[in-house]
């Protein structure tokens, strides 16, 4: 059709309007796509997955939670009546990794590990990390199911999670524990004295035997490992947060612990004891021992025997804060030292190790 000027006048309007219209809702769609692909990238996850019912996280993870069982060497070095203990652990992957704390299998002579499925096989513990009570233990067995670990880093209060593992050992599998995060960043010291960080704090309930199991969100992802309980309150229990750890779980399976910068010293948490051993006028602080000069705290003015009481003004009371002082610092920090009635500060500058950065 041959259409003249008037025609053409009279039907482009409606034309041009239709466009613009179509421009702008495909410049507000691409808007809101690139706003929630923003978002998930800052939080980590995926905006896909759909959120699963309690019973659907808990047929999805339960055969990657395992159950730990420990025997070790009681006090006197005697090899009969050697007490017997249980936790629990999540499988990492179909090598036969397995993730669980550290004071489940520390000084222990024999690990078995129960299967989902009810079989029972050895295994042997390849990496420990008592800072972040953090281990690793590794087994021999077919068909293993690796459990999904959380790329989130960031977190909600109030969020719902499911804790599952085997409390008190009891026959039957698996027990399955339903609460919310109730706080973050927590932070609590240990029976041996040492400070745990980066905790999520929930309300599932956790009891002895539950430590080293897996923390799930609603997607059915680890999020956490449970470490610990507060004894004298109820409805408060602690998980490892998976931001804090890993980072360090390749690490752990190449060098069989964590990597953290050589500065050149060997710290000691300062206790009563070693107070009295070393004749230290301070009842807290850090310990440098075996200084080495060509290294950063040599070169920074170190000597063997300083206290080091403090890095950034973030006072240390034993060696979590040590090594969490230094993890959160810039690569140059203050070292506030006081040593024989004479205080001082060093400059160290650190160098950082090169992680291996697993990916959940």
């Amino acid at each position: 059709m041959v259409t003249g000027p008037h025609s053409r006048g009279a039907t482009s309007g409606p034309v041009r309007t239709r466009w613009l219209a179509w421009a702008f809702l495909s410049l507000l769609i691409l808007s809101i796509s690139t706003t929630a692909n923003g978002a998930e990238q800052q939080n980590g996850t995926s905006m896909t997955l759909p959120e699963l019912s309690v019973p659907a996280v808990v047929t999805k993870v339960r055969p990657s939670v395992v159950t730990v069982l420990t025997r070790g060497i009681p006090p006197g070095g005697s090899q009969h009546g050697a007490p017997a203990g249980s936790g629990s652990g999540v499988i990492l992957d179909t090598n036969g990794y397995i993730l669980t704390n550290n004071h489940l299998v520390q000084g222990v002579t024999s690990v078995v590990v129960g299967l989902s499925t009810g079989r029972l096989t050895p295994g042997r513990v390849v990496a420990r990390d008592f800072l972040l009570d953090l281990a690793l233990v590794r087994i021999t067995a077919p068909d293993l199911v690796p459990a999904e670990f959380s790329r989130r880093t960031a977190f909600e209060i109030g969020e719902s999670v499911i804790a599952i593992g085997n409390p008190l050992a009891l026959k039957g599998g698996s027990t399955v524990t339903v609460g919310v995060i109730s706080a973050l960043d927590r932070s609590v010291l240990t029976p041996e004295g040492e400070t745990l960080y980066d905790l999520l704090q929930t309300d599932a309930a956790i009891n002895p035997g539950n430590s080293g199991g897996p923390l799930v969100d609603r997607f059915g992802q680890v999020v956490g490992i449970n470490v610990a309980i507060a004894p004298s309150a109820q409805a408060i229990s602690y998980a490892i947060a998976i931001e804090a750890m890993m980072p360090h779980i390749d690490s752990m399976i190449a060098r069989g612990s964590v990597s953290r910068p050589d500065l050149g010293l060997i710290p000691l948490t300062i206790t009563p004891s070693v107070a009295a051993s070393f004749d230290l006028e301070s009842d807290r602080g850090i310990l440098a021992l075996q200084v080495d000069q060509s290294k950063p705290a040599g070169q920074a003015g170190l000597q063997s025997g300083d206290v080091v009481t403090a890095i950034d003004n973030h006072p240390l009371y034993n060696m979590g804060d040590f090594w969490h002082a230094i993890a959160h610092a810039n690569e140059q920090m203050s070292f506030q030292i006081a040593t024989q009635g004479k205080s001082g500060t060093s400059t160290i500058t650190v160098s950082r190790p090169t992680l291996l950065g697993r990916k959940p």
